[in-house]
């Protein structure tokens, strides 16, 4: 059974700082690209951060020079550590794990975190 976990969300003042988690099972985590999104209430839900297989990144925009996605193979688990955070961060964000071949995606149940003075 494939499980993937977020932890860390929470309240924090403008400014502070997070670091979400997700660990993973029943996986071969190191063969899987990794993301993490998030969605804030009336919107969609955006890619925030992604890390493929070969340990390659790429960013969001609005989260550029301030969030950092990493991971650690021989723990299953995926980071964001979240810096500098604005009011606009505040969303439930989701872990995911895609494979391209064969098409597999999975889905974290999603941890709140509120930017709020």
């Amino acid at each position: 059974q494939v499980q993937l976990v977020e932890s860390g969300g929470g309240l924090v003042q403008p400014g502070g700082s997070l670091r979400l988690s997700c660990a993973t099972s029943g996986i071969i985590f190191s063969i899987y690209t990794m993301r993490w999104y998030r969605q804030a209430p009336g919107n969609q839900r955006e890619l925030v951060a992604v890390v493929s297989s070969g340990g390659s990144t790429n960013y969001a925009e609005s989260v550029m020079g301030r969030f950092t996605i990493s991971r650690d193979n021989a723990k299953n688990t995926v980071y964001l550590q979240m810096n500098a955070l604005k009011a606009e961060d505040t969303a439930v964000y989701y872990c995911n794990a895609n494979r391209a071949v064969p098409l597999r995606t999975y889905w974290g149940q999603g941890t709140q975190v509120t930017v709020s003075s």
